[in-house]
């Protein structure tokens, strides 16, 4: 999921920006903030829950995730979805129609699945950054040559310093390529996957030789099995998430018609053909890889040829996770800086801005003199973030787990606890009620299948801890 803020944020001029999205803007917007890096991790999910429950869970988190994705979307106007008041943002809806606890815990969830996705992305660029050395020294020296190994810890300190120079940029919410190419690159790498592994089932007798069972990878610890498969629920959350960004997708589209009508059209098709790729590449992944599929299917000793096709679909993922990084990490870079101004607004430290001329040979000769402003507490504040970040990224270097505790964490209060809980405030549902209790029913088994997706990532990321050395990527 990438992604996501990627697609929105160019929209975003003000109060009085003018809208002129359609029903397929909103459908583009939202395929490109669901498609991203979690579909690397699809052909190992399926792998995971088998023929049978693989693709059926696939369709049943597209299914929950439009219907609430048409609750919230009921939401972007108070308290009439018509003629309302328009809310801009989706802690701005939550406001609206629940209590202040509710506004707390969503902007809680909110930061730190944002915060959490920095470090999902620390990870997966750095192992994209090895598979291209790994992949170039393969096809230099032969398959299995000694040195084409480096350490995970190093490319992840590099993406770092792509980012702390990044950070320090005005205004880079605003570049509005930055979309162009979150949307180019994602769709790049997520293709290129696609051909590679039906190239590689079609090398199985034709593509006559369907590897796979029913019931998925076989195990000999029946306990492994079973957090495998909760595990895999979790990224298969984490592939379907962009409720945090609906509220800003919608505020892109003119009305008439309804913004909500148009919502729901766009939520129908963008989540639509995002669940026939996802089943393409997952099923396409299982079908060639049986058992065996790995978890990142661009990284983990998967693909070593044709080496150049398979250097650019990492580059993509690289390049990609490099926008999409500071996108992410803006809203929180944002909260602290308020935070610390609000808490010491005399400082001199804080509030001090000081310009540094561009060195001559940094600009054209024919252009005049320039200056960057360097504020103390951005340079700071942003830097400790970032290196924190990868502090974190370098502890737990873990692709599939990571990404699956990501999308439990986010999954259930975010794309079903609130749009439900906003949605029945909106109607005036009273407790006991039929509709009531079944749409407490659908958020209590949707907080039951994150709680057990946390627990498999959890577990996971433990039993790696054990296994593996300190600082080594994990695919």
């Amino acid at each position: 999921m990438a992604d996501r803020r990627t697609v929105v944020y160019d929209a975003e001029a003000g109060d009085d920006h003018e809208r002129q999205g359609t029903v397929w803007t909103a459908t583009s917007h939202i395929v490109a903030a669901v498609v991203g890096s979690g579909v690397l991790a699809l052909a190992w999910t399926v792998a995971q829950l088998g023929w049978v429950v693989g693709p059926l869970v696939l369709v049943g988190f597209s299914c929950v995730t439009y219907y609430t994705s048409a609750l919230l979307a009921d939401c972007y106007r108070y308290p009439d979805p018509v003629d309302g008041a328009v809310n801009r943002e989706y802690i701005d809806a939550v406001r609206c129609y629940l209590d202040r606890k509710n506004v707390v815990l969503c902007g809680c969830a909110q930061y730190v699945n944002l915060w959490g996705t920095l470090v999902g992305y620390t990870i997966t660029a750095s192992a994209s950054m090895i598979a291209v050395k790994r992949v170039n020294c393969f096809h230099r020296d032969g398959y299995g040559a000694a040195g084409c190994n480096p350490s995970g810890s190093t490319y992840m300190v590099i993406f770092s310093l792509f980012q702390l120079l990044l950070s320090q940029l005005p205004s880079l919410h605003n570049i509005a390529w930055l979309s162009v190419v979150a949307v180019v690159t994602s769709f790049g790498y997520s293709f290129i996957s696609l051909g590679l592994c039906a190239a590689k089932w079609a090398s199985h007798d034709g593509g006559s030789d369907i590897r796979g069972t029913l019931a998925g990878a076989d195990v000999d610890v029946p306990r492994e099995k079973a957090f495998n498969v909760l595990l895999a629920l979790g990224n298969i959350a984490f592939s379907y998430t962009f409720a945090d960004v609906l509220i800003e997708i919608q505020d892109t589209l003119r009305a008439p018609p309804a913004e909500n009508k148009t919502m729901k059209k766009a939520s129908f098709y963008g989540l639509g053909m995002t669940t026939v790729f996802y089943l393409a590449l997952g099923c396409t992944g299982y079908a060639a890889f049986g058992d065996d599929a790995p978890g990142n299917i661009l990284t983990g000793f998967a693909f070593y040829e044709p080496f150049w096709l398979v250097d650019v679909a990492n580059v993509c993922v690289i390049v990609h996770l490099i926008g999409a990084y500071q996108v992410f990490a803006q809203p929180i870079f944002a909260r602290l800086e308020s935070c610390v101004a609000c808490r010491w607004p005399d400082a001199k430290f804080i509030n001090a801005t000081y310009y540094v001329r561009v060195p001559p040979c940094l600009r054209s000769s024919a252009s005049p003199p320039a200056t960057v402003a360097v504020a103390p507490l951005k340079l700071v504040l942003r830097t400790i973030v970032i290196m924190f970040t990868t502090l974190v990224a370098m502890l737990l270097p873990f692709f599939n787990a990571v990404l699956g505790l990501i999308g439990a964490l986010g999954f259930w209060p975010l794309s079903v606890y609130f749009p439900v809980s906003m949605h029945m405030a909106r109607l005036k549902i009273r407790r006991g009620e039929l509709r009531w209790w079944l749409l407490q029913a659908m958020s209590f088994v949707c907080l039951l299948i994150s709680i057990a997706a946390s627990i498999g990532s959890v577990q996971d990321i433990v039993h790696n801890l054990k296994a593996a050395a300190p600082f080594k990527t994990g695919n």
